[in-house]
């Protein structure tokens, strides 16, 4: 089965998935800020939704928007008396999950004073970890994949929102002219939640000679393990490692 981004949850109505995948991103682009306390308070909304995600499951019928039950460690253990037919992650490996990331929300000095931590980078990692695999494995029951499809889903789900790149008419613009062809294409792909084509990368970058791109920056960068270049396709993939570079050596804001 093919899932990508735009059909991922497809099956959900529009105000789960959509809510589900606001929440999910409020997470992670937060903790890419460096926002801890945001990043960790928000992952109370992605367990609500999750959690209503379950439930409608279970009783075979979808409300059209989440909502919060008046105990979630009592909603969630609840879901472990559903039918046995539905697999163990609905029943039981989800919901322990969504407990555990709702308590670092309530009482991990989050959701108000008087926990035993302030916000921290630590438990921020926990979250967006946790929160990464609710949404894997939500992506991996309603479609049937396995858990490197259903990952690869999620990775292409995050929306990485930076002022420096700008869009415009479907264009995309780096718009400090100082930096290099090499770091403008990185940016691009960093900023984008696919793929990209090298047309549209030579375009946005409006580089000169599309020849001499591929050579100069994208067969080098690919050499470099800053991306992946499919010379046949021309489809380009950022790495890990491009996306550290990017994070860590070129400014995000302008």
């Amino acid at each position: 089965m093919s899932v990508t981004s735009a059909t991922a949850l497809s099956s959900l109505p529009v105000g789960l998935r959509d809510s589900l995948i606001s929440s999910f991103n409020t997470i992670t682009k937060n903790f890419r800020e460096g926002r801890w306390e945001p990043a960790e308070l928000n992952g109370g909304k992605l367990c609500e939704v999750a959690f209503t995600i379950l439930r409608g499951h279970v009783d075979g019928k979808f409300p059209a928007t989440p909502s919060k039950p008046p105990n979630m460690v009592d909603a969630c253990k609840n879901l472990e008396k559903a039918n046995p037919s539905f697999p163990r992650s609905v029943r039981i490996q989800i919901p322990r999950v969504i407990i555990a990331l709702y308590e670092i929300r309530n009482n991990r000095g989050v959701g108000h004073v008087g926990g035993d931590v302030n916000p921290n980078h630590m438990d921020a990692v926990l979250v967006i970890e946790m929160a990464k695999w609710i949404m894997a494995e939500l992506v991996r029951i309603f479609h049937g994949v396995d858990t490197t499809i259903a990952q690869s889903v999620v990775d292409a789900l995050i929306e990485r929102t930076i002022p420096i790149v700008w869009e415009i008419d479907g264009q995309k613009r780096v718009l400090d002219t100082s930096l290099s062809a090499k770091d403008q294409t990185l940016l691009l792909l960093y900023q984008s939640p696919l793929p990209l084509h090298e047309k549209q990368i030579v375009n946005w970058v409006e580089h000169s000679n599309a020849a001499v791109f591929r050579r100069d920056i994208l067969q080098r960068c690919h050499k470099q393990r800053l991306l992946n270049y499919n010379r046949d396709s021309g489809i380009i993939h950022i790495s890990p490692t491009g996306a550290k570079y990017v994070e860590e050596k070129l400014p995000l804001n302008f």
